[in-house]
Formats: C-alpha cells, sequence, structure tokens
C-alpha cells in the first residue's frame, strides 16, 4: 500500500498540520537544545510574536472558505495601530481602541463592498487597496513612529497578565474560541462553508451570498484592526511598517492549517497550529543563525508544499 493511499484510507489530510508540528518541535528540541529552544520563556515568546498573525489567520479562514481571498490586512493592521495612537494622544483610551477597530472594520467594509455588490475579483481589489492603504499608512503621520504610552492599553493589549497569563495568549485564546464557535456551529458559518463550495448552489438554496461575502471581507478587517492594536500593545509603538511583512505567514498559516484556497473548506483550530508552527520555524531558524533571506526561502517552500496538497486534495 503506497503512502499516499494511506493518508486518503485513514484520513490523515487532516492532521497533517499536527502531524508536521510535532515533528517540526522535536526537531528543534534536539538540535537546538542547548540554544534553549524548549525553555519556557523562549516558547512563551513564540506564542506572544504569533497573537497577532493567529487573529489574522482567522479572519482569512472564513474569507478563503468563503472562495474569495483579502491581500490587504497587512496595509489594514499599520492604518489601525496608528488610528489608534493618534486618537489616543488627544482623547480616552475607549475611544482610541474604536477608532483602531473601526479602522480595520472599514477596510473590510470597502473590500466586502466592491467584491460583493460591484462584483470585482477579490485577489485584485484587495492587491490594490493593500498598496493604496499602504500609502495611507504613510501618509497618516510622515513615516513617523507614534509612541504608545498609555497604561491600561499596553497592558490589555500588550504587556499585561490576567491570572499570570499574557494578554496576548488571551487574545490568542478568545479570538480563536470565537472563531471556532462561529465557524463550525453558526448558520453564518455553513454560509459560508456552502458559498465556497458552490455560490450557484448556495444562491439558489436560499443563502444570500453577496451578504456573506461582504461579511467575511469586513471579519478580514476586523480581525486586521485587532492585530493592529496587538501590536501597538505589544511594542507600545504605531508605525506603517507594521503588518508589512505577515501577508505570507498568515497565507502559509492558513493553508497549512489546512483551509482549501478554492473555498468551501478550513478550518480556525488548524490556522492556530499553522501560525504557532510559522512562529517556531522563524524562531528555530534564527536560533540556527540563518539570515532572514533564508527564512523566507523556507517559508516560501512551505507555502508551495500546502497550496500543492491543498490544490491536490481538493482534486480527488
Amino acid at each position: 500500500m503506497s503512502l499516499a493511499s494511506i493518508v486518503r484510507k485513514y484520513d490523515l489530510q487532516n492532521y497533517i498540520v499536527y502531524l508536521g508540528f510535532i515533528a517540526i518541535f522535536l526537531f528543534f528540541a534536539v538540535t537546538l537544545r542547548d540554544a534553549g529552544f524548549t525553555s519556557t520563556r523562549n516558547l512563551t515568546n513564540i506564542i506572544l510574536q504569533t497573537a497577532p498573525a493567529t487573529i489574522m489567520a482567522i479572519g482569512l479562514v472564513f474569507a478563503l472558505s468563503a472562495g474569495e481571498i483579502d491581500l490587504s490586512f497587512g496595509s489594514a493592521v499599520a492604518v489601525s495601530a496608528l488610528s489608534a495612537a493618534v486618537v489616543m494622544q488627544v482623547m480616552p483610551m475607549p475611544l482610541a481602541v474604536l477608532a483602531g477597530l473601526g479602522a480595520g472594520l472599514a477596510i473590510g467594509a470597502v473590500n466586502g463592498v466592491l467584491v460583493a455588490w460591484l462584483r470585482l475579483p477579490s485577489f485584485l481589489v484587495t492587491l490594490a487597496t493593500l498598496g493604496l492603504f499602504a500609502g495611507v499608512a504613510r501618509t497618516m503621520t510622515d513615516l513617523r513612529s507614534i509612541p504608545v504610552t498609555n497604561d491600561t492599553f499596553t497592558g490589555i493589549f500588550g504587556s499585561g497578565k490576567l491570572f499570570g497569563v499574557p494578554s496576548l495568549v488571551w487574545w490568542t485564546i478568545i479570538g480563536v474560541a470565537v472563531g471556532h464557535v462561529i465557524y463550525c456551529h453558526t448558520r453564518f458559518g455553513a454560509h459560508v462553508l456552502a458559498t465556497g463550495d458552490n455560490a450557484r448552489a448556495a444562491q439558489v438554496s436560499g443563502i444570500k451570498v453577496a451578504r456573506v461575502r461582504f461579511l467575511v471581507l469586513t471579519i478580514c478587517g476586523g480581525c486586521a484592526g485587532l492585530a493592529g492594536l496587538l501590536y501597538a500593545g505589544r511594542l507600545q509603538a504605531a508605525k506603517y511598517t507594521l503588518g508589512e511583512t505577515d501577508l505570507m505567514i498568515v497565507i502559509a498559516a492558513v493553508i497549512v492549517g489546512g483551509t482549501a484556497l478554492n473555498g468551501g473548506k478550513g478550518s480556525v483550530i488548524g490556522a492556530l497550529i499553522g501560525a504557532l508552527l510559522m512562529g517556531m520555524l522563524s524562531n528555530g531558524l534564527i536560533l540556527m543563525g540563518l539570515q532572514v533571506s533564508d527564512q523566507m526561502i523556507v517559508r516560501g517552500l512551505i507555502i508551495l508544499i500546502a497550496v500543492a496538497a491543498s490544490l491536490r486534495d481538493t482534486s480527488h
């Protein structure tokens, strides 16, 4: 019996990300034992660093599952973080939080309107808004970094702890839990999967496909907005470069986590494991002394393998 037939027989496709995560963890644990890879501090740092990417990955799971894609979340992160930081300088912290989340939701809603009701391809729309809002982020503060000095904000969205657990871990847990419940246990989640699987059939069955497409892209923007707040809280500053390097990492996390590129299948839990895997991979490669360019090559290869596996799986 071939390896491919064994994978199909026992439905191992759904567990590859978990098996891969364990294998890579064991590899680094053995080879980087003296470098402190398995230390509590290092493992906690991996989780903290991947928190914003995990939140963005949750939104992208919804978009891809509905047969759409969002490439603009990197720009949305920067605009959201800068919006919160600027407003916080002159207004109370809660209003700054609303400004940051509102900026992300607004960008997502713009994408949603263009895709859902003007029927433009989401790839081209979000590629355009990626550049557009990257420019907005650069002009908002004249390329200056805006410090975030509000202790309450940095505690909630960055360096704080609740019951001894870092706030970024709590945001990851809450985001994954809410995303998983909505995705797997609500009518909206079922409509997302039906739209991605066969939009025409979903329309005939009474599902408002345009509304679903609008909402999944708005959710992507909202998740990017929250990720922007987490970046600003952890770094205690907001800058136009926030989110610039996240596109490849988030897409890799979602695809590796089992979400199909052409819609109709996805996993929020898988996206979490994928994000942690990418964070662990970056951390391990840094400890091994690899340069940033080498890390990019490895991530690119992982995306190619994951995409090939995803397309091959859906072809059967």
